[in-house]
This record gives structure tokens, sequence and C-alpha cells, in this order.
């Protein structure tokens, strides 16, 4: 019996893949903690299709996919940005032009390949078993100096995650810790890439931040809490896909969601014994 419980391990490409399911469920739900209470859940999907467009130019060009994608989610990130400061377009408009017309452009540049059936698609829903060695320190790094500069920024963050307008008063420069915020989304979704793909990683930014918001509503219980769930979600729905010889990336997300609609429950049932 114990032997089958920890058979998953024994193999050096799971191991690995338990490390990365760990480091991207947890950063993902950390910082999918502001993009819940700022009420970006779109970002996250956007950027993360916009990266399509640098992995295939990275392809077409003969260098690292993660540089080209990083490169255009970034890029993304920063218009989405500043189109939304000036005034021009509401953020969700933003977002639905820019991030549609990278995704577009990626589509645009693949279709135009000779034999276009390389494995860029597998960008599209991840595949956390071939995570390499390298793979996994660069996750690793990427991960590292996000969770750096997140703990720099985490006052000015939270000041302006409420009251962007207070905190511009108090004399933080919220247009910088939102541009900041955007490359930090960027990365976090780059870093994922990998694990859960394209199509998935949104889910990671929201789901578990959003369990947590149904548990609690102080910021410090709810980001610790976002990322234990994501954590647990990341090497649990890993485990259970071993098991039910499934896609490692959507059953991970499922038992994000799975979570989420368990926390729903949870709190409705507390709401509804203090109105009794």
């Amino acid at each position: 019996m114990i032997d089958a419980l920890l058979a998953p391990f024994q193999f050096a490409f799971m191991q690995r893949a338990f490390v990365a399911a760990l480091i991207v469920g947890t950063l993902c739900s950390v910082i999918g903690t502001y993009v819940v209470l700022r009420k970006l859940s779109f970002i996250g999907d956007g950027l993360a299709h916009a990266s399509f467009a640098g992995i295939v130019v990275a392809y077409l060009r003969g260098f690292d996919y993660y540089i080209g994608a990083a490169i255009v989610a970034v890029l993304t990130a920063l218009g989405i940005g500043y189109v939304n400061r000036r005034g021009l377009v509401s953020l969700d408009t933003a977002i639905g032009v820019l991030f549609t017309a990278a995704f577009a452009l990626g589509v645009f540049l693949m279709s135009r390949l000779p034999n276009y059936s390389v494995d860029l698609q597998s960008f599209l829903f991840g595949n956390i078993l071939a995570v390499s060695r390298g793979d996994l320190e660069l996750i690793l790094t990427l991960a590292l100096a996000v969770c750096v500069c997140l703990t720099l920024l985490y006052r000015p963050l939270l000041y302006t995650s409420f009251d962007p307008v207070v905190a511009q008063a108090s004399g933080i420069r919220a247009g910088f810790i939102e541009y900041a915020l955007l490359v930090l989304l960027a990365l976090t979704i780059i870093i994922s890439l990998e694990a859960v793909g394209i199509v998935l990683v949104a889910a990671l930014l929201v789901t578990p931040p959003a369990a947590a918001y149904q548990l609690t509503r102080r910021f410090t219980r709810m980001i610790v809490l976002s990322g234990c769930i994501g954590a647990t979600c990341g090497v649990v729905g890993l485990y259970a896909s071993y098991y039910l010889h499934a896609a490692s990336g959507a059953t991970i997300v499922l038992l994000a969601t799975l979570v989420f609609f368990t926390a729903m429950g949870y709190r409705i049932l507390i709401l509804n014994r203090q109105r009794g």
C-alpha cells in the first residue's frame, strides 16, 4: 500500500514536476490575491494568451521560448497599463484589444510555417511532466525574484489595491506600483507556462485567491491561505493525475475549482447560521 502511494516519487521527472507544481501553485495564488482584489481577473488570461506570440517568434528566430514569451508578455502588460492610465479606454477594453492582437499575431506567424505541427501547442495546455532540470532552475530563479519584489512592494501594493487615490496622496507612486504589478504578473505567467500552459494559468491566478476570499476578509490571512490552497492543489492535483492518467494541468485547475466551490458553500452555510 505504502509502495503504491510513493510510486510517483521514484521517477526523476515526477520529482521535478512536484517541485514545479509547488512553486507555480504557490506563486500564482499569492500574486493572484492582488489580481482578485483589484478586479483584474481578465488580465491573467490576456497576458497568458499574448505570450503565445513571443513563443512563436522565439521559435522562428531560434532562441529560448521563455525569453520570447517574457518579452511579449511584459510589453503587453506595460501597453495595457499605459493605455488605461492615459484614460483612452477602460482597462478591460485595453486588455481585450492588446491580448487578442498579440495572440492573433502568434497564430498568424505559426500558420505561415511550412509545417506548423511543431510542439508549440504544448504551451497552450502545459506539460509539467516534461519540466527539465534547467527549466526547474529557471522557474525557481524567476519565482524567487518575483517573491523578493512582492515582499519589497508589499505595503505599496496593499495600499494601492484598496484605495489608490489615498495611496497617491500619501506619497506612494501609484502609477509605478501598477506597472510593477503588471510586470510581475507577466513574469509569473511565464514561470507557469511549462506547468499548466497558457489556457489554464489564468485559473490558477484567480481560483485559489477567490477561494481564500470566501474564507477571510483580512488581507494577510487571505494571501497566506491563497498560497496554501494553490500549493496544495498543485501537488495533490499532480499526484491525482498520475493515478487517473489525466492531464496534470487540467487536474490541478479542476481541484482548485472544487476547493473554491467548497469554500463558497462553507461561507453560505456560515452566513445562513448567522442570519438564523
